[in-house]
């Protein structure tokens, strides 16, 4: 489930990437990034899982990385050339080809992996805990936000290949997520005390994206074959047919296994450095948020400082990962699958362990990339309509905290949100006007000032931290209430601690419990009461007023 829920990230980050990459006339090297993000991720969410934040959460692509990426792209040197913008003129194989797109992926992987540090650093230094003073709803809200505002340009150009087919991926997709998602269906399963029998499963609610496209794609497929579609490459509309890119399954390999470096050796540039580290930052607020909806979901205890720390250091080293593999994207933890433990009732770190392996073991089949690659184009434009409307609205839900009767955090939000849409708009028009004569630095300035989540978040992060305030209307008692929460720290240690014995042999060392990734020592009364704790169950049930039990299991 949490595997299929991840599917629409995961899948449209390389296909929007190709792009800018200049491959969107290559669908088979398109597959190979597709099979190299599922690989990672699967190693991201065993690492996160079993040793960042010990949560039930899955690990994948970043949506808060892609802004960034295509604004680095979009300098005059990585611009595509003419001759691959025309199919014709492609040869896939050839080395000229292969050079100029290798050229652009070694170029991100650089810049990833030098800003995953920055991430590595405040992560095990415990600096995010300091950082998260600073930064309330104001600034996460526009930042956010404006991930996902700047791409609409993408999304229009791909559903514009054919409105009716978008509309109609767009139509399955709100109707299984909205009007159906409360509706069971009957569907047999087994269990050890009651043996076969049809539970009722949400599967609406679940799956509206995969069965959303999974239909429309059958009905592209059936009005392909009766040639309902233009055959003519010219015409309006021939993107919807399923088999332009039919051969990519066949050129495909049947396994094929990623590894560092495979796109040659990564190169660094400033001005990537600096435009990832944008979206690094958001990418940690937005996951320490999800820390916490996920513990809340699945029953846990409030994450404390120490298990955050190691969750946030551990996406860098995922960070680090992507970047060597050469996914063109960073890793973080995804929403999706946050929400998905709220519909399943089941917040198992052995469910997500599971998830991750089966995203490794399809990482390595060549074909199901391909799969996912030969997706017509207008269906892809009706998820990414979707898809950047939710992060979108999720940037401004933030705002809940806060008091938008007060007329100075209106100013902050919506001058924020212009002036990340206004400005990155004229430096594309007029970049000439801010050359210093210092090519890197002209690139740095650039690449900052295209990005729109960068622009809106640091004018928001400036404005909230110096126009006057109340730390209420500010949205920061609110915002925090969930983090002050107490718990027993006995049953914080026993979710939160380290595997295998690490937690209770290496942590307990004298001069090991101050570093910002170990839990603090329990004081005596406390110390005594842990044996009693660590011979519970390894799951528990909790159920709240009115609510189904949610099973917890604390394994691993």
């Amino acid at each position: 489930i949490h595997y299929l829920t991840a599917l629409g990230g995961l899948v449209a980050i390389p296909l929007i990437l190709s792009k800018e990459l200049c491959l969107q006339h290559d669908p088979l090297t398109q597959g190979h990034l597709i099979s190299t993000i599922f690989f990672v991720s699967g190693i991201c969410t065993l690492l996160q899982v079993l040793f960042g934040v010990r949560l039930p959460i899955l690990q994948g692509g970043t949506f808060a990385f892609l802004t960034p990426s295509l604004a680095m792209l979009s300098l005059p040197n990585w611009r595509c050339p003419a001759w691959t913008q025309n199919a014709s003129q492609v040869n896939a194989t050839s080395p000229e080809f292969i050079e100029v797109w290798q050229s652009r992926m070694r170029e991100l992987q650089g810049a990833i992996m030098v800003a995953s540090c920055f991430q590595i650093f405040v992560g095990f230094s415990g600096l995010i805990g300091f950082l998260m003073r600073f930064i309330g709803p104001l600034t996460i809200a526009p930042t956010i936000t404006l991930v996902a505002l700047p791409l609409f340009n993408s999304a229009g150009d791909e559903a514009g290949s054919h409105w009716g087919i978008s509309a109609m991926a767009i139509f399955f997709i709100v109707l299984f997520s909205q009007y159906l998602k409360n509706v069971p269906v009957p569907l047999p399963s087994y269990q050890g005390s009651r043996k076969c029998h049809f539970s009722k499963v949400y599967l609406f609610q679940i799956f509206p994206v995969l069965l959303g496209l999974a239909i429309t794609w059958l009905i592209c497929f059936a009005l392909t074959v009766t040639n309902a579609f233009p055959s003519d490459a010219a015409v309006y509309g021939y993107l919807a047919r399923t088999d332009i890119k039919g051969d990519v399954l066949s050129q495909a390999p049947w396994f094929r296994f990623p590894y560092p470096g495979q796109w040659g050796v990564p190169t660094i540039s400033l001005a990537g450095i600096f435009g990832i580290i944008a979206g690094v930052i958001s990418s940690m607020v937005e996951s320490v948020g999800d820390y916490y909806a996920c513990a809340r979901l699945s029953g846990a205890p409030p994450p404390p400082k120490h298990a955050i720390n190691r969750g946030i250091g551990v996406e860098g080293i995922g960070c680090l990962l992507a970047g060597a593999w050469g996914t063109g994207n960073g890793t973080t933890s995804y929403s999706e699958n946050v929400g998905a433990l709220g519909i399943t009732r089941v917040g198992s770190r052995i469910v997500i362990v599971a998830g991750g392996c089966v995203l490794l073991v399809i990482g390595m089949f060549g074909k199901v990339g391909a799969v996912f690659a030969s997706i017509p184009t207008p269906l892809i434009g009706g998820l990414l309509l979707v898809m950047f409307g939710i992060i979108t609205a999720v940037g401004v839900s933030n705002l809940q905290y806060v008091d938008m009767n007060s007329s100075r955090n209106l100013f902050i939000f919506g001058f924020s949100i212009y002036a990340g849409l206004a400005i990155p708009n004229w430096v594309n028009k007029n970049s000439q006007v801010l050359e210093t004569g210092i090519l890197q630095l002209d690139q740095v300035i650039r690449v900052l000032l295209t990005t729109g989540m960068f622009v809106g978040g640091f004018l928001a992060f400036i404005l909230d931290n110096t126009i006057p305030g109340s730390q209420e209307e500010r949205g920061l008692l609110a915002w925090k209430e969930t983090c002050q929460e107490e718990c027993d720290e006995t049953r914080v240690l026993e979710v939160y601690s380290l595997p295998f014995g690490i937690g209770t042999k290496f942590c307990t060392s004298f001069w090991v419990q101050y570093l910002p990734t170990c839990p603090q020592r329990l004081s005596g009364s406390k110390r005594k009461e842990e044996p009693k704790s660590l011979k519970q169950e390894n799951s528990f049930k909790i159920r709240s007023e009115g609510e189904p039990e949610i099973d917890i299991d604390t394994r691993i």
